[in-house]
């Protein structure tokens, strides 16, 4: 989830533009959403690895009930650790191990790359333009205060998920808050809290040892 500054002044006046005309309307915003995915996803390329702090809220719409955690991600281009208070995932580009402490288990699996925007939805960013329909909503201010850039991206092929829209902080061109709907009334918002790039992690920080858990039953799924 991340974000360039790349000549929004320029974007801007084409937008104005495109208010003269009806006809031009939708095909200007559609272009302001495009280019800023294209950015963001440029940018995480680049990034040379990224941690950062989240706090996530996830709420259920239709029946009721929310739960609030924080945690950590750690990311290098497919590859993944994520912490939160319940659990730990790694993924390596290829395996997934996920490890719950509470269950003194952890399951393994090959998961799809559907299945991957659900625990780490960042990855969408790899094929926003195959699977979404993009929307620039506008600008809106972040948690602490900065100007940012709102998308809203609507999948095009019959998904659990509904729709996902992104905060995206103008100066630093990194993302700010993020939020997954679904289909079934779950609603996930993360707010990052604090985000550091270069961090250039190491391969093996992505993949679980087992041996790590001696006591954890080893599923493979």
């Amino acid at each position: 989830m991340i974000l360039s500054s790349h000549s929004f002044r320029i974007l801007h006046r084409m937008v104005y533009t495109c208010l003269l005309t009806l006809a031009s309307i939708g095909w200007c915003a559609a272009q302001s959403a495009e280019k800023i995915l294209a950015s963001a996803s440029a940018a995480y390329e680049k990034s040379n690895g990224i941690s950062a702090q989240f706090i996530a809220n996830i709420q259920n719409e239709k029946q009721g009930g929310a739960e609030s955690f924080e945690g950590i991600i750690q990311m290098k281009g497919e590859k993944f650790l994520l912490t939160t208070p319940d659990s730990r995932t790694w993924y390596d580009g290829k395996t997934q191990w996920t490890y719950m402490p509470s269950a003194g288990e952890v399951y393994v699996s090959t998961p799809t790359s559907n299945e991957l925007q659900y625990i780490n939805p960042m990855i969408f960013l790899r094929s926003y333009n195959k699977d979404f329909n993009l929307k620039y909503i506008g600008e809106s201010t972040s948690d602490k205060g900065k100007t940012a850039y709102d998308i809203r991206l609507t999948a095009k092929r019959q998904s659990d998920m509904d729709k996902i829209e992104i905060q995206i902080d103008k100066t630093t061109s990194l993302p700010a808050r993020m939020t997954v709907y679904m289909k079934n009334g779950i609603r996930s918002l993360f707010r990052i809290s604090s985000l550091q790039t270069g961090v250039n992690q190491p391969d093996a920080l992505f993949v679980c040892n087992p041996k790590d858990f001696p006591d954890a039953v080893v599923i493979d799924l």
